[in-house]
């Protein structure tokens, strides 16, 4: 893996290159093993919390550890094209936009003991910043070599904190084109419900049920790609305990495992569709 700056980045994605990198501001990470019509996301993966920020931090890194999405981009380890955040949603939130990216509160619990300065906001959004053009050369790139994409939006959700039964995956539909890509929705919800998880979890899929997709990263593909379909996806977090902070890596396993099979399935069906 390289150490690049944005405009390296951009350049290799540009050029067509292969290529692991982190930025030079350890913001993010993004590989390219090779050049497909489907890109993989772990927005809220990151856990990374600038140092000046500590003193004035009323949330513990637990608190934040619980809101954010571990192991998502172990996940999504297999896939040609990942990209991830390093950074905890507690300094700047990637899913949302760049004036709701740094919370006041998060989850109604204040999240400051002072106001942050306009020097310590303006580090933060422009990491956010640099993040989204990066995205934004990646998606276009991928639509000019193919005519279309579709990116996997890997989120995670604390399903304890529900007082019903929630399913483990759940799609979230209602700021994309439903009517054009409905055939692909439907088959990524029931590709999603044959990964076999152990333990005697089970594998139900819904669509709009804990969450329905409003996501600054999709919203943000969808108005300025009209050829790609973000499919924002949560799994429960089955996979730890989001109480004691303990992970279960044999299924943190098997949901990678499951979608090295099921998601390279969809993208190329997906592509054999909406790619004429």
């Amino acid at each position: 893996m390289q150490k690049l700056s944005i405009v390296d980045i951009i350049s290799k994605i540009e050029n067509e290159e292969l290529f692991q990198a982190v930025a030079s501001d350890y913001s993010f990470t993004i590989k390219i093993d090779d050049y497909v019509p489907y890109a993989c996301a772990a927005v809220h993966n990151g856990h990374q919390f600038r140092k000046e920020l500590w003193p004035k931090c009323l949330h513990t890194e637990y608190d934040r550890w619980y809101e954010e999405d571990p192991k998502t981009k172990t996940m999504l380890k297999p896939q040609p094209i990942v990209i991830s955040g390093m950074d905890s949603r507690f300094e700047y939130d990637l899913n949302r936009d760049p004036k709701n990216a740094i919370y006041e509160d998060a989850w109604g619990k204040q999240l400051w003991k002072e106001p942050l300065t306009e020097d310590e906001k303006s580090r933060s959004l422009e990491k956010h910043q640099n993040f989204y053009k990066v995205v934004h050369a990646l998606i276009r790139k991928l639509e000019l070599k193919f005519g279309c994409c579709v990116v996997y939006d890997l989120h995670s959700y604390n399903w304890k904190r529900w007082d019903r039964e929630v399913p483990t995956w759940n799609l979230g539909t209602s700021n994309i084109d439903n009517k054009r890509f409905d055939n692909a929705i439907e088959a990524w919800r029931e590709q999603l419900s044959k990964i076999k998880l152990p333990n005697g979890i089970p594998t139900t899929s819904k669509i709009n049920d804990t969450f329905q997709g409003n996501g600054y990263f999709l919203k943000f593909i969808t108005n300025n790609f009209k050829n790609t379909l973000v499919l924002a996806t949560e799994v429960a977090k089955v996979y730890c305990d989001e109480t004691d902070q303990i992970i279960y890596p044999e299924v943190v396993s098997a949901i990678r495992k499951g979608l090295k099979k099921q998601l390279p399935e969809h993208a190329l069906n997906f592509y054999n569709i909406y790619s004429n």
